[in-house]
This record gives C-alpha cells, structure tokens and sequence, in this order.
C-alpha cells in the first residue's frame, strides 16, 4: 500500500487553484478565521450523476445563524463543459435523494412542500424545464426513490404502522395516534429511542409504482413473513429505518439488504442479508446465509456482477473491516468472492465507471482519504489519480463519468470529478471565502508509542503562526472511538477556530482509530480508556519535544463523545494539564451502558455484561477514579463540560454526573447544557456560543 506523499499538485490544492477558477491575489490581506468564516460556508451534498454522464445534480445549503433563513437546493453541472453550475430547484424546504431517470432527461427528489405533512417523491423534467411536479401523497412520505431499469416505475422506502395492510389503513392507524387522549409511549423491542428521537412502532417497507403522478404505490412486502419477523429493518436514521434496494437488472425483481435480527440489539451483533422480492409481490428469498453485513449494493453496467461492501461481524469483536465483495448475478454462489481480502483498510464508498472494468473506492489512510482501484476479479490493486491530502467525501459514476466532493482543512467542500487524469475541480461555492482566511494545511508525524504502535498525529497551527513564539497546546481527542482524525473542513470541532486565539491543535489517532487496520481498531478492548489515554499523553509528549514552539507548560485537551470519555478520564488520571473541556463525554462506564442507545458493543468492548467479573467496568470508569483526588494525581484540573439535553447517544446524566464529581471533589468547573441540541452542537448561534465558552476557558487558564 502506498502511503500519500505531498506534490506540487497538493500544493495547488490547498490554495485552493486547482480545477480552475479565480484565484485569490497573493497581496491580498488575510484574516484569522471566524465562526461566521466556518458557520456561513456553503454546504456542498453528494453529487449524483446522470447516466449518460453528461450532468451532475448535488444539494447545497446556504447556511444562516436562523434557520428560518436557511435555503437548500437541488443545482446542476454540466461534466462536457466548463458552464458553470446553475441552480434547479428554489425552495426554502430544501431537496434529498436525487435520482436519474435511465435516458438523464428526469430527476426524482426528496422534498417536503407546502401542503407535504410528510416528505415526498417529487420530479422534474431537466430537459424539458418547468415546475417540480409531485408524485406522492402518502401519509407516512416517502424517501431514497429509484428509477426501474426501464423509466417506468419508481421502488421507493415507506412506512406503516403494525397491522395495516394499505394507505386507508395508515390513514386511520395515523389519525388514531394523533387523537390519543394520552401522551405516554410503551416499548416491547430496544432500543426505546435514538440520538435525539424516542422511537415509535413504524414498519419499514419496500413501495413501488409508475413513475407518475396520482399512480398507485404498491407495498412489495405486504403480507410477507419476512416483514412480519419481530427483528425486521434497516439501518436506523434521522428519517427513520432504511433498506438498502435496488432494481434487478432486468426490472423483474427488487434486491435489497434488511436485518431479521434487530430486537436482538440489546445482547447479540445485527446482520444485514441480502433478499428478493419479485415485482409482482409475494416471499423475498433469502440470497444469502451468513454472519456477514452486507450494504452499498450495486449491479455492474451488463448486470452480470452484484458489488457490495460486507463486514464479517466477527462475534465477541469489537471492529470489524468493510471489504469490497461481489456475487455473479443471478446469485447462486453460497459465499461473496472478498475483491478486497489482502488490504487491511476499510472501505468507505465505491464506483463502477462504465468500460473500464475496475472498481473506484476510497479509503482511510492517516489522516487521509483517497481514491484507489481494483479489477471487477480483485486483481491489479492501484492508486488512482487524487489529491495528496484531503479527504474523497463522496463518489459516484454514471456512464463514463465519476464525481464527488474532495475537501479538506483548508478547502471546504465542493464537486470534483474524477477518473480522467488529474482530479478537476467543478464548483467554486466557498473558494473566494476559504481564500481570504489565514490558514495553514495540518502537519503530519508519527511516533512509537511504548506499547510499539506507530501513531500518527497532525498539527494544526494558529493565524499569524511565528515559529520564533512560544504556543499553548491544545490536544482536541476524536470520538468513536472507530474513526480517524481527517484532513478536512469541520464545522462542529473546526481545527483552525479551535487554534484561532493563538494555540497549536494536536490530532493524535489513538488505538482504536480507524485507517491503521483491522488490529488496531480493535486494540482498545478491554482497554477502553487507559490505553487510548497514555497514547494521547505521549502524543502530546512526543509534540513538546519535536517541536520548539509549544510550551510544553500550558497544555489543555478536550474532546467529545468517545473524545469526551477520553477528556474525562485524562482529568481522573493526570495532572499535568491546565485545563479540559468535555462534550457529551462518558463518566460511567455501568451508567453509560444502561441509558445509551446501544449497549451490545459495550459489552464486548469490556469483555462481558455490567454484572460480571470484568475489572474494566469499575476500573476504567472516570467517576471511580475519585480517590486519585487525594492522592494528587486526577482531578484537579478545572473542566468546562457542555452537553445536549436531547442526547440518547450519551445521555446528560453523565455530565450531571460529571458536574456533581467536580463539585463533590471542589474542582472548578463550568457545566454548559444546550436544551435543543442532541449528540451535537447544530444550531448556529448555539454552536456560536460553544467556541466562545470554549475559547473563554481556555484563555482563563492558558494564556
């Protein structure tokens, strides 16, 4: 494997030139960034193109600090010229799930209007012009549409309510729940609720009908036993459970993936088989029998080839890698031929660009994503032509043609395409504004930890930077803890605002990160916080001593989610920062278990349930490391803690808990709740408020 060295052509791309475009004048003055810098930038969707390869339609979203001044729109880009994009749609409401009709004369979207008590399936004729035209009226809405091979017929996702058998059904199953004299929920299935939603009993379900207004919608699951299965679903979203469905290359059937195992959350790992079910309705087969996940389908252009990403979910482990696999079509072999078995990296999205016979996909590599390739047998593995630094924020084809959004820390998001030499930016929605702001790409560099694992960190340095000064550190700490610090432009934890009073940020990826294997995502079992904890110290050790202008005595760390759980137990453990800042952090182990939303993998994670003989329950629980109080070596640092009273990822109580163990112990310490916010920060002015407090506290013991 090859590991990304910078280039002349990175150089370019983080001054933002390549593809194009006015550049910024080099004379120019710059300015630290701002919130408004990070909170005001365009937000560029996933480009989806047509077919024929002849266009592009993506999403973008002109923020506002009030959401009733936010618009997002559905915009359009020719990939055989150089016309610049224009937009399709006008519509406060904002658009999603953009699919081409076969001949790329129609488009399909997501949308909810006025008069829409539920999103819909609307369409627009790109060719001919003219008004979106709405194609649905359905109760519960509809989501993640699909054109049949022949442009006829649109498979979309829909819901019902238990029992019903038709749209009159879930009318009446609808109006029943809305005139309910009370207000109490009642659960029989885990979990209760999800991020910042208490769950109801929605069934998810596979629709079809004519690609035409006023047509009929057709449940393909109606009355199957499948659907019937008490474990029956998709993955779990913000607009409800998915299923992953695509049309048969042939238009005669509806392959999908769905879990028959989902009310077994609470105490076994799900697993996402692929399914059938014949257009004129009737018992999905079942394709495959294995303890395997499998999602991302897509059929190759001769529809000979099912491609998928697949994980072993490996029982009693806490990570398993996404391979790419595929099946010959019509699926009879038992068993996924695995095109990806030899490289130890998981794969996060692929394209099949026609004619070339080769897989497209990305993965994360050190703080990196990037594109590599594969033939359609899993032979003559490449790296394929793509930024030097960054991050492949999506990717797709049509015919010929391959686009996607590539960004990074300096360059926020916009439309490239790919596949034909060197990548060619196609959108300049945030260039001019990226251009203006004092800013500096991450530096990279590894060390050996003392357990022997090489860890790779980045460097973020203030406006201003002058190696001759002395800086603060400030060690932010990643969530997951399955993830990876990347290259790219962040809105929640922005590296370079983080930075902006004048201190270095260091991304340390500890064990358990993703983008290093398959071995040291799993590293942290049993292990969940002490060794994660050590690694972040001797990165920050590491950085003192590589690097002369941090004062290696004004350190601060920070972090949210599994980045807060680390932050707290740094705070429990040590002494030798000045200052912490958790969001959304863990501070029982036990406690966390029994109010999330997911609890199995925190089982395997500490090698048993709560009630066993598992050291690691008490022993890597920051809140049971309160004696270290006495002793001088935890808690004594002051912490501001923030969290979001909708959180059912990590509930508030262990931030109350937090603040109460501060309080008990006389440690200063500063407690933010955030009542309309969840797992996340998302409101403008709220996320507003969070860097100034973070940046007030910081300052009170740094500078």
């Amino acid at each position: 494997m090859t590991i990304p060295r910078l280039s002349i052509f990175a150089i370019l791309f983080s001054a933002g030139l390549a593809g194009g475009g006015a550049a910024y004048a080099a004379d120019a003055p710059r300015h630290a960034i701002t919130h408004e810098d990070v909170w005001l930038m365009k937000r560029v969707g996933a480009p989806v193109p047509s077919p024929d390869g002849k266009w592009a339609v993506f999403s973008v979203t002109d923020p506002a600090y009030d959401s009733k001044e936010q618009w997002s729109d559905l915009w359009i880009k020719s990939l055989t010229d150089d016309t610049p994009a224009r937009r399709l749609t006008f519509s406060k409401g904002g658009e999603s799930g953009a699919a081409w009709s076969p001949d790329s004369r129609q488009l399909v979207f997501v949308a909810k209007r006025d008069g829409d008590d539920a999103a819909q399936l609307y369409r627009i004729d790109v060719a001919g012009g003219g008004e979106a035209q709405r194609l649905t009226t359905l109760t519960l809405g509809a989501r993640q549409p699909k054109f049949s091979p022949d442009g006829t017929q649109l498979l979309f996702v829909s819901d019902v309510y238990p029992g019903d058998a038709n749209e009159d059904d879930v009318k009446k199953s609808a109006k029943e729940r809305k005139d309910r004299k009370y207000s109490a929920r009642a659960y029989e299935t885990f979990p209760p609720r999800y991020f910042d939603k208490w769950l109801d009993d929605k069934k998810v379900r596979l629709f079809v009908m004519d690609a035409a207004a006023g047509a009929k919608p057709r449940d393909l699951l109606a009355g199957s036993k499948l659907a019937a299965l008490p474990g029956f679903g998709g993955g779990q979203g913000d607009e409800g459970q998915s299923l992953d469905a695509l049309w048969s290359p042939d238009g005669k059937a509806v392959v999908f993936a769905a879990s028959t195992n989902r009310d077994e959350a609470a105490r076994a790992a799900g697993y996402t088989q692929i399914y059938s079910v014949p257009l004129a309705g009737g018992e999905p087969a079942q394709l495959t029998r294995d303890k395997h996940s499998y999602g991302s389908l897509k059929f190759s252009a001769d529809g000979k080839t099912l491609f998928v990403l697949t994980q072993a979910e490996e029982e009693g482990k806490v990570y398993d890698v996404s391979r790419l696999a595929s099946f010959a079509w019509p699926l009879t072999q038992p068993a996924p031929r695995l095109l990806t078995a030899s490289l130890d990296r998981s794969i996060s999205r692929f394209a099949l660009p026609a004619g070339t016979g080769r897989v497209v996909f990305s993965y994360e590599h050190a703080g990196l994503e990037q594109l590599h390739s594969i033939t359609y047998a899993g032979g003559d593995l490449r790296d394929e032509a793509s930024p030097a630094t960054g991050s492949i924020g999506s990717l797709a084809a049509g015919g010929k043609a391959m686009v996607g959004v590539w960004e990074s820390s300096v360059n926020p998001p916009e439309v490239y395409a790919f596949g034909n030499g060197a990548p060619k930016r196609l959108t300049a929605f945030n260039t001019e504004r990226a251009a203006s702001i004092d800013w500096q790409a991450p530096e990279h560099f590894w060390f050996k930890a003392s357990d022997g694992r090489m860890i790779h960190n980045m460097l973020v340095k203030p406006a201003n930077f002058d190696p001759a000064k002395k800086y603060p550190l400030f060690a932010v700490i990643h969530g997951g803890a399955a993830n990876m610090w990347r290259d790219q432009f962040v809105i929640r934890w922005n590296y370079h605002l983080l930075a902006q009073p004048g201190y270095v940020v260091l991304l340390t990826d500890y064990k358990g990160s993703t983008g290093y294997g398959e071995e040291f995502a799993r590293a942290i079992q049993g292990d969940p916080l002490k060794g994660p904890g050590d690694e972040i110290n001797e990165a920050v050790d590491e950085a003192v001593r590589k690097y002369g202008y941090i004062d290696g005595g004004r350190l601060a760390a920070g972090g949210a989610s599994y980045g807060g759980h680390l932050a707290n137990w740094l705070q429990a453990t040590t002494t030798r920062y000045k200052a912490f800042v958790s969001h959304a952090g863990e501070m029982d182990l036990v406690m966390q278990w029994g109010s999330s939303d997911s609890i199995h993998r925190r089982e395997v994670n500490s090698g048993g349930p709560v009630w066993g003989e598992q050291a690691v329950w008490r022993e890597q629980s920051p809140v049971m490391q309160g004696g270290n109080h006495a002793k001088g070596t935890g808690f004594t640092t002051p912490i501001l803690i923030s969290v979001g009273e909708l959180d059912y990822r990590v509930p508030a109580n262990n931030a109350l808990m937090n603040y109460a163990t501060q309080h008990r112990l006389n440690v200063p310490a500063k407690l933010l709740v955030f009542p309309d916010e969840n797992h996340w920060i998302l409101k403008g002015e709220n996320s507003r408020y969070f860097y100034s407090e973070v940046h007030g506290w910081l300052a009170r013991y740094l500078k």
